[in-house]
């Protein structure tokens, strides 16, 4: 699969001026002193206003669509204010020097002097506070907007499909033999739900016996996969500063207000602590507040973390055993890479033809991982182009692979998400203070960053289960790229006597 790689942010024509005074922007964290400082292009924002408004509602995000105008308007009084603030001192320094040269003998004078130096002092203080909190506003307006959407990212909520893998069509699975791997895990005593309930309640599960040795298999297949490749290892925290979790866009709650991180409860005065959703929000993190070397770059990493969920939706059929869970493994790949050349400067989002730049590569790169991964577990799937509501604030453009589940064939066609891969441009690392330093350049720029999920262990072992189960025989089939790392090569699992 080789999709055309467009990094071009859609561009419209500006849209009428409404600015909303009302909306209020609380964070919903406390940032300590020592968090990156985002420095955001404002300018660039208050250039295209109607660009990222239309964006915004393309994306889901017409609550803040109306944050370019009022950054607009902001910027237009705190350009005013500085002029006018720029006259007040000159005046107060020539108030200052009338009053030097005034004389003892002119005490009336001169008390009129200090009296209107006092008074200018006032009015300048004043206008520094309005500027300081026109900043602090237009700062926290743009941390708000999400990134620009590609022009390879389909408009509306309707994802394009590019490709597929083991075949154009999912395999043929009669009813009878499209069993569930909730079925499949507690015949073969491999899933425990029922512990779970008790231990934790909905959203959580055990794994025994051959099903936590394909886990293990499972995370040795993906690394090696990648290892070959050239990609470094490394495993990553899985508690987080909330600040490093909000600038990789990962919110306390979503648009619609249903929570999407678990909150660590601590003192008032201590930094606020989250468990991570995916391995991107350390990863991402381990360079904050860091400068790289343009020939350090591409910088490649994978690595397996636990992850967790808060997923607040309602379960349901589409959402059975391991499909939706609250904490599970994944392999995650994550990479820093440079910017186009086209990147830097007024036009600091590309051209039509950036498909050689190295974000779009290691992109690609990801992608093959991923499709070399599912093609030796033998899953058909699909792969899609994202559409502009699918897209996490971070991402100008992102593509899902889902694999067949026979379980959900009235589901989606039986189809379900399992991998995906985002390129995110310079928004995570302007938000962590993440450079890059590119001679002959001596101004640092903005290193891009790209993530894909390698494998997620929940529902590839799902649909392992369901795709390597044979109905006759009461077993499941272990795909061959996992057999060396199960005990004695095991081929298949099932009753005694027959693994």
């Amino acid at each position: 699969m080789q999709p055309s790689l467009l990094r071009t942010c859609r561009r419209v024509a500006p849209y009428a001026r409404t600015i909303d005074r009302n909306v209020k922007h609380d964070r919903p964290y406390t940032l300590p002193s020592f968090a990156p400082k985002p420095i955001l292009d404002t300018k660039h924002i208050r250039q295209s206003p109607g660009l990222y408004e239309q964006n915004a509602i393309d994306r889901n995000y017409a609550h803040v669509s109306k944050n370019g105008w009022r950054i607009l308007e902001l910027h237009e009084q705190l350009v005013k204010r500085q002029r006018d603030a720029l006259e007040l001192r000159q005046k107060s320094n020539a108030v200052e020097k009338g009053i030097r040269r005034a004389t003892k003998g002119e005490t009336s004078s001169r008390d009129e002097l200090v009296a209107e130096a006092k008074s200018m002092k006032t009015e300048l203080a004043e206008i520094e506070r309005l500027e300081k909190d026109a900043q602090v506003e237009m700062d926290q307006l743009a941390l708000e907007l999400p990134n620009l959407s590609s022009l390879s990212t389909p408009v509306g909520e309707q994802p394009k499909a590019v490709g597929h893998i083991n075949g154009t069509e999912p395999p043929v699975v009669s009813k009878s033999a499209a069993k569930s791997h909730v079925d499949i895990g507690k015949d073969l005593d491999l899933l425990d739900f029922e512990a779970s309930a008790t231990t934790s309640g909905w959203g959580w599960y055990f794994l025994k016996n051959e099903a936590a040795l394909l886990e293990q298999a499972l995370i040795q297949f993906a690394l090696s996969v990648a290892i070959k490749r050239g990609w470094k290892v490394m495993t990553p925290p899985s508690l987080v500063y909330s600040h490093i979790a909000n600038a990789c866009g990962f919110m306390p709650r979503d648009q619609n207000g249903e929570t999407q991180i678990y909150n660590i409860a601590q003192d008032s005065d201590k930094p606020g602590l989250v468990l991570a959703g995916t391995a991107e929000i350390p990863f991402a993190g381990s360079q904050a507040n860091k400068t790289l070397h343009a020939s350090d770059l591409p910088l490649k990493f994978i690595g397996p973390s636990r992850c967790y969920r808060a997923e607040a939706g309602a379960r349901g059929v589409d959402t059975k055993g391991l499909y939706r869970v609250h904490e599970f493994t994944k392999v995650e790949m994550f990479a820093w890479t440079l910017p186009p050349p086209a990147a830097e400067g007024s036009n600091r989002f590309g051209t039509e033809d950036d498909s050689d730049s190295q974000t779009d590569q290691v992109f690609e790169e990801m992608l093959a991982i991923q499709t070399d991964i599912l093609t030796a577990l033998g899953l058909h799937a699909r792969i899609l182009e994202m559409p502009t509501t699918d897209l996490g604030a971070s991402a100008t453009r992102k593509i899902d692979i889902e694999a067949f589940f026979p379980s959900r064939i009235a589901i989606d066609d039986g189809y379900g998400e399992v991998t995906s891969a985002s390129i995110c441009t310079d928004y995570q690392t302007r938000r962590l203070g993440t450079r890059v330093k590119t001679p002959p350049s001596t101004k640092p720029g903005w290193p891009h960053t790209v993530n894909g999920t390698a494998l997620a262990v929940p529902r590839i072992l799902a649909a392992v289960l369901e795709n390597g189960w044979r109905e006759a025989e009461g077993v499941v089939v272990v795909p061959e790229c996992l057999r060396k790392w199960m005990p004695e090569d095991m081929m298949v699992i099932g009753p005694k006597g027959k693994t």
